[in-house]
C-alpha cells in the first residue's frame, strides 16, 4: 500500500508541475501585474500606466493585478513573488528605480518577462521601454517662445537628466533666437510646493510660458499660471482640461498604448530583452489639443514639422542644418 500510494503521490505532484510549467511556457500572456512607487491616483504617470493595465485586462481577457507603494528592494522582491504566485508572467514596473531590482531577480524567474521604463538595464527576460522625450520637449518650446510676449520662458524640471528639457531649450531657441529659458529642478517628482516656489521665483523674472515636467506638480502650475493669466506647456497627459486657455498644448505620452503593445508583443512571443525607444511615429508620443490663443497658422505649422519629424526622424533645426 506504502508503494502504491508513493506512486501515486509522486504522479500527481509530477502532473502539478506539468500543469505549473505549461502554464507559463505557452509563450501566452496568462496574467499581468504592476509595481507603482507611490499610487495610481495621485499623477498623470501612475494613472495612464493602471490604465494600460486595465486595457491588456479589457483586450486580452486576462486577470491584472497592481501593488502600490513599491519601492525598496525588499518590497519589490515580496510584490514580484506575491505576484508570481497569482500566474503572473508579465509585470511592468512603472519607473525607472525598478531597472536594477528586476535585474537582480528577474533570472529567479525565468518563466516570467520584466518590463519597465526609461532606464539602461536589460537582459534576456528583462526590457527598458523608452520615450523619446527629446522631440516632445523640442515641438513644446517651439510653441513656448512662439506665444511668449516678455520673451522669457521658463522650465521647472524634476530633474536635470530629462532629455525633455533640453529638447524644450533647443525648441525654444530655434522658433525665437531673442528668448531667455529659464530652467530650475525640484529634484523629485511630486514636490508640489517647492515647484510652486520655483515659480514664482520665475515669474520673478517676467517668465510668461512655463513647461513644467514632474508628475505631481504640473497641474500645480498650471492652475496658478492660469490665476496669474500667464500660459502652460501640459505634460504627460493632456492637461486642457485644467484650463483651456492657460494650457497652449500638452506634450502626452501615451503610456497606456506603449502597455497594451507590450503585452500584443509577449503574447505573440516577439518581446525580447532589451531597451526599446518609442517616439512619434510609433504613435505613443504627441502633443495635445492646442489652447484657442494659439494662432491657426501657426498650429498648422505645427502639425507640418510633427509629420515631417515622423517620416524623416529629423527635427526642423536638424533639417535645415542637414
Amino acid at each position: 500500500m506504502k508503494k502504491v500510494s508513493i506512486v501515486i503521490l509522486t504522479a500527481i505532484i509530477f502532473m502539478i508541475l506539468s500543469g505549473c510549467s505549461n502554464y507559463f511556457d505557452q509563450g501566452k500572456l496568462q496574467k499581468a501585474g504592476m509595481l507603482v512607487e507611490t499610487s495610481i491616483h495621485d499623477q498623470p504617470w501612475g494613472k495612464k500606466g493602471y490604465q494600460g493595465l486595465l486595457e491588456i485586462e479589457e483586450e486580452f481577457n486576462v486577470d491584472v493585478f497592481f501593488k502600490e507603494g513599491i519601492q525598496t528592494e525588499q518590497e519589490v522582491n515580496e510584490a514580484v513573488d506575491e505576484l508570481v504566485n497569482q500566474g503572473v508572467n508579465l509585470i511592468f514596473g512603472h519607473s525607472s528605480t525598478y531597472g536594477k531590482h528586476f535585474k537582480d531577480i528577474s533570472t529567479a524567474y525565468p518563466d516570467v518577462h520584466f518590463v519597465y521604463f526609461n532606464g539602461g538595464q536589460f537582459d534576456e527576460d528583462l526590457t527598458s521601454l523608452n520615450f523619446n522625450s527629446h522631440a516632445m520637449g523640442f515641438f513644446g518650446g517651439m510653441i513656448a517662445a512662439r506665444m511668449t510676449e516678455t520673451d522669457n520662458v521658463g522650465v521647472v524640471g524634476a530633474f536635470e537628466w530629462q532629455p525633455e528639457i533640453e529638447g524644450f531649450y533647443e525648441g525654444a531657441k530655434y522658433q525665437n533666437q531673442e528668448v531667455e529659458v529659464h530652467l530650475s529642478y525640484v529634484n523629485n517628482w511630486n514636490e508640489s510646493q517647492l515647484a510652486l516656489e520655483k515659480y514664482e521665483h520665475m515669474q520673478n523674472k517676467n517668465v510668461d510660458v512655463f513647461y513644467p515636467t514632474g508628475d505631481m506638480f504640473s497641474a500645480s502650475i498650471i492652475k496658478q499660471a492660469s490665476e496669474d493669466d500667464l500660459y502652460a506647456i501640459g505634460y504627460v497627459s493632456d492637461q486642457s482640461y485644467i484650463a483651456e486657455n492657460t494650457v497652449l498644448t500638452s506634450t502626452i505620452q501615451h503610456v497606456e498604448k506603449l502597455y497594451v503593445l507590450t503585452a500584443e508583443k509577449f503574447d505573440e512571443g516577439e518581446l525580447r530583452g532589451g531597451v526599446l525607444t518609442f517616439d512619434f511615429k510609433d504613435e505613443v508620443i504627441s502633443l495635445g489639443k492646442y489652447s484657442p490663443d494659439v494662432p491657426e497658422e501657426f498650429k498648422d505649422k505645427m502639425k507640418e514639422a510633427v509629420e515631417e519629424y515622423k517620416e524623416t526622424g529629423l527635427l526642423p533645426n536638424e533639417q535645415e542644418s542637414d
